[in-house]
């Protein structure tokens, strides 16, 4: 006699059915999609007026989706700085759905609670930051730069003598902020969702990375008092390349200033060997942030914010009511935007569970071989031109002059095999690579790298 079946069992038969199938040929499908958002929408039409049982409803969703999917989970995807997902965070990550915790309180919810807490201290030891860090999970790298740029407003306006979280920002001191000349652009989305709008730019080098002395001259431009933030960056968009963390670090506190660093996928750096001379001195600044979807492999959408003092976070962050029981540490949700949201953090704890210490290295350090030996290719393909010093995960090329590199990456795009993103750096049209995803070996190098001569050949 067969045991009764319950309410979610078809659906989510149907689900795995559907995500196997996706899993399973999503390295050999072509990358890019084959249908637009119009289409889509044309086939869904209007609100249908009668309900359909779970099982029909995912088959449905399944069936209007699939061929507008992006196999970003390819080896061969090198687009944006998008990785895939280790197979022990993907399964943890349908257990956070089906366990439906709301990780915002330790009284409430101390499974999930738990896991994000070990997940953090695991983080700052694999990273080499200060071991009584706050560790918060946001949605991505923008809400984690923005998350701890507010607790840097917090306590430089504080050291000024200025409350902001209780008297907001007018009629404050202004609060100066210096960025690199290719900083990224979501520290200035982060910027302006907290209100201190565009930074000042400071000179950066040929490849991108900020120049000391530069920055020290900006510096002295104004009063020691004035409150400011220095973000820097770990890993550029277009070369890789990384600030000088330990000089830059030195002069900015040398005036006062709280150092931020933009890892979104650089950070990871330090938990290679082979790469840790990248970040050297990278310890040294207040606050850090990454997203764990792009160099660690976890599922959309994991931001982690790396906050030195807990109090500038908690002021800038926490909330206190009566329905919101606590016993005085610092709870979850006083480390981020929301106060209701998924355990980001359990995925994260898989993947570094699965990987461990030298799993993580050999993670890191392979992308950065994949990348040279994707550079290697392309340098070989007459008429290409490597730009950038390859020395992590990105590659910027030219075919020529910028009609004819719009044009090689528009054929990449349309060959299917692989997918490159077609950029623009210091004044020329690139096809950039990001080497993001766990799963890219010898063979996808040779197909992309193929796929390449056929669009260089094609245009001619």
């Amino acid at each position: 006699m067969s045991a009764t079946r319950g309410p979610y069992d078809e659906a989510m038969e149907r689900a795995v059915a559907h995500a196997r199938t996706w899993l399973d040929t999503v390295g050999t499908r072509s990358v890019p999609p084959r249908t637009s958002v119009a289409e889509i929408l044309t086939k869904i039409g209007p609100l249908p007026a009668e309900p359909l049982s779970a099982a029909e409803v995912v088959d449905e969703l399944a069936l209007l989706a699939e061929p507008g999917l992006m196999a970003i989970g390819s080896g061969r995807f090198f687009g944006w700085v998008m990785g895939g997902t280790l197979p022990a965070a993907l399964a943890a990550d349908w257990l956070v759905t089906a366990w439906d915790q709301n990780t915002g309180m330790c009284y409430a919810t101390p499974g999930t609670a738990a896991i994000e807490e070990a997940s953090g201290e695991w983080l700052l030891e694999l990273l080499d930051l200060p071991r009584s860090s706050a560790v918060g999970f946001a949605t991505g790298a923008t809400t984690a730069n923005a998350t701890c740029l507010a607790a840097g407003r917090q306590a430089v306006l504080a050291a000024a003598g200025w409350d902001v979280e209780a008297n907001g920002l007018a009629g404050g001191p202004p609060v100066r902020v210096l960025v690199g000349d290719e900083g990224h652009v979501s520290v200035d989305l982060a910027l302006r969702y907290l209100g201190l709008g565009a930074p000042k730019r400071v000179a950066a080098d040929a490849q991108g990375r900020l120049e000391v002395e530069a920055l020290d001259r900006a510096l002295s431009d104004a009063p020691s008092a004035v409150p400011t933030l220095v973000c820097l960056q770990a890993g550029n968009l277009h070369s890789g390349a990384f600030d000088p963390f330990g000089s830059a670090v030195e002069v900015a506190h040398r005036y006062g200033a709280w150092v931020h660093v933009d890892g979104a996928f650089g950070l990871w750096a330090a938990a290679a060997p082979s790469l840790r001379y990248l970040v050297d001195g990278l310890s040294g600044a207040d606050s850090w942030a990454t997203d764990a979807h792009k160099t660690l492999n976890v599922p959309y959408d994991c931001g982690i914010a790396v906050v030195r003092d807990p109090g500038p976070l908690r002021a800038a962050m926490g909330a206190s009511a009566s329905y919101l029981p606590t016993d005085g540490s610092l709870e979850p949700f006083e480390r981020v935007p929301e106060m209701s949201r998924r355990a980001r953090g359990v995925p994260v704890w898989a993947a570094l569970r699965s990987l461990g210490r030298s799993g993580v290295a050999e993670l890191v350090a392979g992308m950065a071989r994949n990348a040279q030996a994707i550079a290697s290719g392309l340098a070989a393909i007459d008429g290409a031109t490597v730009l950038n010093d390859v020395v992590y995960t990105q590659v910027c090329v030219t075919f020529g002059d910028d009609e004819r590199t719009r044009a090689v990456t528009a054929a990449v795009i349309a060959d299917g095999t692989a997918w490159m993103s077609g950029s623009r750096w210091q004044g020329r049209d690139v096809l950039r690579v990001s080497v993001s995803n766990w799963s890219t070996d010898d063979d996808d190098i040779r197909a992309s790298m193929d796929a390449v001569r056929r669009a260089v050949a094609a245009v001619g």
